[in-house]
């Protein structure tokens, strides 16, 4: 009896230390080896920038440009205190007027002072989602009915692949002035800098949505067409209950893809177009010229590769809460 107990203990207590050791093991690999990774490309950012040279002075390292980090946030803060004293004032003013003048009706301006840092984050995220979602729209019903037939296929082929490689910048001259011919109103309910960016970023998500989403549903497993034709559901149910749920992965593809694209080709159309967005910020800092400018812009790229990750990484987390197969959403 107490030699098994003997024999047994060794592999008891040597059960938690293996625990501990691939819970170790697991820890270094999500958090330690990246972290060693960014503070070598940190590193060796800071020994470039010191020498490098430019008109405007040195490249900014990393302390330069986590201090730009904080005078953008102060500035932002500076402006919307300006806007709330703006307002403030208004409705001093205002009922001032109407205890004066009972039958006076206020009116509130508008504020209309300069968009921040992070206000320009803001409308460059608003306009990306807009235009990606109108793509989505139209895209994955499209892509759908291609998969499912190959007569529609045979004959929206073409038009897809020649349009596929035209960069959607090419199309923005066209679009602006489409827009201004057609968007014509006294009052718009949107701007049309808005209008020319998100139709631009819809004409850079469409392509790769349609392919995938098509390619998608014409592999999907003829065991699963079989039983919907034992079924014999209807085509609409047979969409619902057969080609989505085998087709997301694939849809999910080129989603993902599409708003890549669509978040690079956005800040190169605002910089293009000088629409409101990080893009016109990052060349107003160009045009600017000041020592700080550097700093800026690279703060700038900085934002816009983390929201782009950001992106990414939401819509694989979509992919795995909508997709059956958890397995095929796990990169």
């Amino acid at each position: 009896m107490t030699a098994v107990t003997l024999a047994n203990n060794p592999g008891e207590s040597t059960a938690p230390l293996e625990a501990i050791k691939t819970y170790g093991a697991t820890i270094t690999k999500l958090v330690a080896v990246p972290l060693a990774g960014i503070l070598v490309f940190l590193l060796l950012w800071s020994v470039a920038a010191q020498n490098i040279d430019t008109s405007l002075g040195k490249f900014p390292g990393p302390n330069a440009v986590w201090e730009q980090f904080g005078a953008l946030y102060q500035e932002h803060q500076t402006e919307r205190t300006k806007e709330a004293a703006f307002y403030e004032r208004q409705q001093v003013r205002n009922a001032k007027r109407v205890a004066e003048d009972p039958t006076y009706v206020p009116k509130i301006r508008a504020y209309t002072g300069k968009e921040t840092f992070l206000d320009q984050i803001g409308t460059s995220l608003v306009t990306v989602m807009s235009g990606f979602l109108l793509a989505a729209v139209l895209a994955i019903p499209l892509g759908i009915a291609v998969g499912l037939s190959k007569t529609l296929n045979t004959a929206v082929n073409p038009i897809i692949q020649v349009f596929k490689p035209v960069s959607p910048l090419a199309w923005l001259p066209l679009v602006t002035m489409v827009v201004s011919a057609l968007y014509v109103s006294p009052d718009p309910l949107v701007p049309k800098s808005f209008l020319n960016s998100m139709i631009t970023v819809t004409l850079c998500c469409i392509w790769p949505m349609v392919i995938n989403t098509s390619v998608g549903v014409a592999s999907i497993d003829s065991d699963l067409v079989n039983v919907s034709r034992v079924l014999r559901l209807p085509a609409l149910r047979h969409v619902q209950k057969i080609v989505l749920p085998a087709s997301i992965p694939m849809i999910f593809t080129g989603m993902r893809l599409s708003l890549g694209v669509a978040w690079m080709v956005l800040i190169a159309a605002e910089m293009l177009a000088q629409n409101p967005g990080l893009g016109k910020f990052v060349w107003d800092e160009f045009q600017n010229g000041s020592s700080d400018s550097l700093g800026r812009i690279m703060a700038a790229v900085i934002v816009i590769g983390f929201i782009g990750f950001l992106l990414d990484r939401g819509m694989l987390q979509l992919q795995r809460f909508v997709s059956w197969d958890k397995a095929s959403s796990s990169r």
